[in-house]
C-alpha cells in the first residue's frame, strides 16, 4: 500500500509556522516588527533575518577559532546558493557548536533546510536580493573574523565597512524587496539609495554601543580604536537623520512597511538617547528599554506613521540628548 502524497501547501504552512515560532525565540525585537509587514514581504524579510542570524551565530561562537568560522561560513553560503547539499553545512556546524549555549540558535541551524525551503518559494527577484545580502554578509564577516581585538577596529573607515557588511547590506535588501512590491516606493527611492545603507548602519551602531560592555568583557571591541563614545554617538545621530529621511520616502499607503521601519528606528533612537545620557555604563541592561516603553512606542507607531510631522516631532524630541553632544 502506497503512502499518501504530501500536500505542498500543508508542508509550506508547517515551514512558515516554524519560521514564525523560531523568530520569536531568537529575537524579541524582530518578532515584534516583522509581522507588521504585508504577508509576502513578511515572509521574505523574516526568512532573511533567520539566514543572517545563522551567520551571526557562527560569528558569536567564542569557542571557535577564525579558521573554523570561515570554513563554516563558506559551507553555509554554498548551501544558500545551492552549490552544495544543505546537510554538508548543518552536520559539521552542529558538531563544531556542540558546547554552544543558545539552544534556540542551535535549533535554527538544525532547521536550515526548512528556512531554505521557504526561501525557494519566494519570487525570483526576492530570492536574488536575499542571496546577494547573505553572500555579502557571510563573506564580509569571514573577512572580519580575524580582526577581533580588544582595542577595536583599525579606524573609522574599517568600522564603516564592518557596519555595512553586517547591516548596511540589510538596508539595501529591504529597499530592493520593498521596491519589488511597491512601485510607488521604487519611484521615490530612486537617487536616494544611500539612505538605505545609513538606515541599516544606524541600527547596527546602536547594537555595537549597547553591547560594548559585554564585548569588552570577552576581550573584543567592534568600535573604532581610540574613538570616544561621544564621537561615535555623533556619527550615529547623522545616520539616524538619514534614516528618518529614508522612512519619509515610504508612501503613506504602505502602512506596514512604514511602521516596520519607524518602529525599528524609534527603538534605536530611544536606546542611543539613553546611552548619550551616560558617560559610561557597565552592562547593557542599564540602557535597555523597558518592555513598558517598547509597547507604548509600538502603540504610538500605529498613529504616527500616518503623519510625517508626528514622526519628525518624535525624532526631534527624543534625540535631544544626542544633539547636545554635537
Amino acid at each position: 500500500m502506497r503512502s499518501p502524497k504530501s500536500n505542498p501547501t500543508e508542508n509550506l504552512d508547517a515551514d512558515l509556522a516554524y519560521q514564525k515560532a523560531i523568530l520569536g525565540s531568537v529575537s524579541r525585537t524582530f518578532a515584534l516588527t516583522i509581522p507588521l509587514l504585508p504577508p509576502i514581504i513578511e515572509t521574505v524579510v523574516g526568512n532573511t533575518y533567520l539566514l543572517c542570524r545563522i551567520v551571526d551565530t557562527i560569528e558569536d561562537a567564542a569557542s571557535l577559532n577564525p579558521e573554523t568560522k570561515q570554513e563554516l561560513s563558506k559551507l553555509f553560503l554554498d548551501a544558500v546558493l545551492e552549490k552544495a547539499p544543505v546537510q554538508s553545512f548543518v552536520d559539521p556546524c552542529l558538531v563544531a557548536l556542540k558546547d554552544y549555549g543558545n539552544q534556540d540558535e542551535l535549533d535554527l541551524i538544525a532547521h536550515t533546510p526548512t528556512v531554505l525551503r521557504i526561501l525557494h518559494t519566494c519570487s525570483n527577484k526576492d530570492q536574488v536580493a536575499v542571496s546577494r545580502c547573505v553572500s555579502i554578509m557571510s563573506e564580509g564577516m569571514s573577512h572580519f573574523h580575524g580582526k577581533q581585538t580588544e582595542i577595536g577596529l583599525k579606524d573609522l573607515q574599517e568600522f564603516e565597512e564592518y557596519c555595512y557588511v553586517v547591516a548596511g547590506v540589510v538596508g539595501e535588501l529591504l529597499t530592493t524587496v520593498f521596491s519589488n512590491h511597491s512601485p510607488a516606493f521604487a519611484n521615490n527611492i530612486q537617487g536616494h539609495e544611500a539612505l538605505a545603507i545609513a538606515f541599516g548602519q544606524a541600527l547596527q551602531m546602536t547594537n555595537i554601543l549597547k553591547d560594548s560592555p559585554e564585548d569588552e568583557a570577552r576581550g573584543v571591541s567592534w568600535k573604532p580604536a581610540n574613538m570616544s563614545q561621544a564621537a561615535l554617538l555623533k556619527i550615529a545621530y547623522q545616520k539616524l537623520q538619514d534614516s528618518m529621511s529614508y522612512i519619509l520616502l515610504i508612501p503613506k499607503e504602505d502602512v506596514g512597511i512604514r511602521r516596520f521601519c519607524f518602529l525599528a528606528f524609534g527603538l534605536a533612537v530611544m536606546t542611543l538617547s539613553k546611552i548619550a545620557m551616560r558617560e559610561r555604563f557597565d552592562h547593557k541592561d542599564e540602557v535597555k528599554l523597558s518592555r513598558k516603553n517598547v509597547m507604548a512606542f509600538y502603540a504610538f507607531t500605529k498613529i504616527a506613521v500616518g503623519s510625517d510631522v508626528l514622526m519628525k516631532l518624535f525624532f526631534h524630541t527624543t534625540s535631544s540628548s544626542l544633539r547636545k553632544i554635537i
